[in-house]
Parts: C-alpha cells; structure tokens; sequence
C-alpha cells in the first residue's frame, strides 16, 4: 500500500536535505546549540480561544522543595499534575508556567479532537491489533476529559459529532478505502464516505469523499484549559504562573531557577514544554518547531449558515501535505487554519510580514470552500507553534542522568486529545508503573533525528519550496 500524502512527506525531506548538509559540516551541527541557543521569549496568546484563559495564579516568589516539578501550563502539563496528585497523593506536586495557563499550543490550536496518532491515522501499522488498541484508549480519553467537564462545572464545549478527513483527489479515495476496509477489520468503526455524503454534511462539493471517524469532535480549547487547571487545584497541585525557567541542574534532586531569582527542588521533573522543549535544553534534535495559522470569523446567522450547507456540525481538514482544517464554534463560529507552516530559524520570529500571507491564503481557502462568504472579514487571527517528529511518531517516557525526568511530545496535530493520554502515563511512570503502558509504541519512543541549525532550517526551506512548486 503506498504511503498516504502527508506533511510526513516534507519532514522527510526536510530532514534529507539538513542531513545531507550536515555530512559535510559535521562539526558545526555539533557546536551549533552553543552559537545559536535559543531565545526564551513567549508570544502573548492572540486568539480567540485566549478570551476564556482562566485566572493567572501569582507567580513563584520562594524557594521550594518539591516531591514532583511540572514545568508547563498547557494539557500535558496540567494534566499531569492532576493525575500524579490523583495517583499518588502522599506526593507534593508544584508546576510552574512561563505566562498563563494554555498560553502555548494548548491554547491556539485548531480545536479538533482527533482519535489514534498522526502516525497512525488512516494508516495502520504493521500491528493492526495496537492500531485499536491506541483508538480506544484515545476514545476513552474523550469520555474522561466529558466527565472531567461535569466534575469541575467547567463546559469545556465538548461536542463528539465525529471529525472528516476530506479527500482531494482520486488516490486519495482509494486509499482512504483500502484503510476503512482493513481497520473495520480489526473493530475501529470508521466510514468512508463518498462525495454527495461530505457535500450533503459540510455543504461543499469540491472533495472526492472522506474519511469519517464518528468518535472524533471539536472542543473549546482554552475552556479545556480551564478544566484541567480546575482539576489540578483540586487534587492539591499548586500552580505559579509567569515564573520563566532558566536552567535546570539534573540530580537525584533535580534543581529548577527561575527567572526570578528563586529555585525549586524537586525528586522528580516532568517536561510539559512540547515546542519550547529545546529552550532549556532538551529534545532539540527530537522535534521541529513549527507555525501554524488560524483565523476565526464573527458569528454566522442562522440564515448564512443555511446558504452555506454545514449541516453536522463535523471538524474536518484536508488530505493535502499543506493541510487546511476547520470547525463550528457553539455560537456558529468558523476558524480556519493551517495551509503552508511556518519555520523561522532557531525557533525565532521571523519576518513580520509572513503571517499576513498566511492570513491571506486562509482568506481564499475560506470562500473558495463556501463563495457564500465572499468579503467576510475575520474576527480575530493568531498563530501558535506545534510540535512535529521528524515521523511524526508521539513520544512519552523518561531521560536525564538520573532516570527521574518525564516527558511527552511530538503530538504532531493530535495534542488535543493526546496530551491528557501522556499526562496519565506519566503519573504512572513516575510512579514506577511502567508495565501498562509496554504494548504500546509511543512508550519511551526514539524519535528520528532532527539536526541542529543552519542545517533544520536549511531543510525545512527547502521542503517547504518543494511543496509550493509541485502544488502538493
């Protein structure tokens, strides 16, 4: 069966043409976190998810010994310390966040709730029964984050209409078949559909069929948020935001200094910082850094919403490599986002005209799918930074020089939903409760090797302009 188009088709070759570099300067990529580190600077939220960021807690103004340190306040964060807390009680449980909780990815992202991960979706592995064995814990998830929502009187919006992937050509189609025929086999109950299905639920013609899994759904993200801060104050975490991390001194007792001028001491550390990993020294060459673009609109009414046929109130994104994703806020909101990534040298800024672009592009996307918004202008755009595998394989364990150090990342577009899995794994990891979780592949996964700079960026230019040129 031949490999699904993806952006795993361009980290391919993004990482092709770094590596080919770094054959010939071998000694430059070594030294290169040196030349370059990179900046600890954190954009401020600009979305429209951001209106609902909850409360910020006062940042760290002591120092603390700590059973357990959770650097980062998006979902693989907070959750984490809320499951540690739930799991081990006895355990004293600190996280610190360098601006408010979900000002990362887990506040800007594109609020689809996605089942499996990237690597494995509408692609089985050479394992079929791990494939169901992955769909249904993310399944699971879903109906633990529902309750979760009850629980702290927090609606996080959670809506489980199911999430399509549309399809733009033929191949596509035959793929997308050959994949539904062989994971009904296995009892992963999703639906291809063809084109007057997708046309009749998300009222546009322009796709072949779709892929359709009736467990995905949409979410408010930053209300998710709120959720898992809610849930973590609970149990007895205790939560500092605006308490910038500087530098980690590994130890049986790991020592955290803050931005600040005050430390904390903790037994054990688990890395909640996804794309910003790298900043303090970690996963550098695990992950790349990238800028995606959303856009929302004002509210629609009753009566454009009719014009323009949404009938499910589904997400859905494309089968392009530059993959374009949308969904229907409750109060009939369309965002719209990605289309071509961003990376910008060292996991820096960049040029300031280039999201323009983007917005522009997400502009034409939008009325090219529905012309019935021709000159609707949009309310609110923003961009975040996702954490990509070069495989775009997930990874959650532990490292460091004392084995006491936890991680998870490389979610790739699945983090929604994927982060809260990690942050229970690692609860029971920390816990020493490794054996659960052996089956299944992310588990303290090795993910391929990135190189260090000018040569990623080297790489993921050149991807980017291979894309553009051949319209894939």
């Amino acid at each position: 069966m031949q490999e699904r188009s993806s952006r795993r088709n361009f980290l391919r070759k993004a990482a092709i043409a770094g590596g080919g570099a770094v054959l010939g300067v071998a000694g430059l990529n070594a030294v290169s976190p040196e030349i370059w580190p990179e900046p600890t600077v954190f954009e401020p939220n600009q979305s429209y998810w951001a209106r609902s960021q909850p409360p910020q807690n006062p940042p760290l103004m002591e120092n603390v010994t700590t059973d357990v340190l959770v650097l980062g306040g998006g979902f693989t964060g907070l959750s984490s310390a809320y499951y540690i807390r739930t799991r081990s009680p006895q355990k004293r449980v600190v996280l610190l966040e360098a601006q408010g909780c979900g000002n990362g990815a887990s506040g800007r992202n594109g609020a689809m709730v996605l089942n499996l991960t990237e690597d494995r979706y509408m692609q089985l592995g050479s394992d079929p029964a791990v494939d169901k064995r992955i769909y249904d814990l993310t399944v699971q998830n879903i109906q633990t984050l529902l309750k979760l929502s009850t629980l702290t009187g927090i609606d996080c919006e959670l809506e489980t209409n199911g999430a399509l992937q549309v399809l733009n050509n033929p191949e596509d189609v035959r793929q997308a078949q050959y994949y539904v025929k062989a994971a009904r086999s296995v009892g992963i109950p999703v639906e291809f559909w063809n084109k007057q299905q997708v046309a009749a639920a998300i009222g546009t013609g322009l796709y072949e069929g779709a892929f359709f899994d009736p467990n995905g759904g949409h979410i408010h993200p930053m209300k998710l948020v709120q959720v898992w801060k809610a849930a973590a104050q609970s149990v007895g975490a205790k939560i500092y935001e605006n308490s910038v991390v500087t530098n980690i001194q590994e130890g049986p007792e790991n020592l955290v200094h803050t931005r600040n001028g005050f430390t904390v001491r903790a037994k054990s550390l688990v890395l909640a910082t996804n794309a910003f990993s790298a900043r303090l020294g970690y996963f550098r060459n695990s992950i790349i850094p990238v800028h995606e673009y959303v856009a929302m609109t004002p509210p629609l009414s009753e009566q454009q919403l009719a014009r323009i046929g949404w009938q499910r109130r589904s997400p859905f994104n494309d089968s392009r490599t530059e993959v374009i994703y949308l969904g229907l806020t409750r109060d009939n909101r369309i965002h719209i986002g990605g289309g071509s990534p961003s990376y910008f040298f060292n996991n820096g800024d960049g040029d300031p005209n280039e999201p323009s672009r983007h917005y522009a592009h997400l502009q034409r996307e939008l009325v090219r799918l529905y012309p019935a918004l021709e000159g609707a202008a949009f309310e609110a755009i923003w961009s975040g930074i996702v954490d990509w595998s070069l495989n775009e394989s997930p990874s959650v364990g532990r490292t460091g020089k004392h084995n006491n150090i936890f991680y998870g990342l490389g979610y790739s577009g699945h983090g929604v939903n994927l982060t809260s899995v990690f942050g229970r794994i690692i609860a029971d990891l920390e816990a020493g409760c490794e054996e659960p979780w052996k089956p299944y592949p992310f588990l303290n996964a090795s993910l391929d090797y990135i190189p260090n700079e000018p040569f990623r960026w080297l790489g993921a230019k050149t991807g980017l302009a291979w894309y553009r040129f051949t319209g894939s």
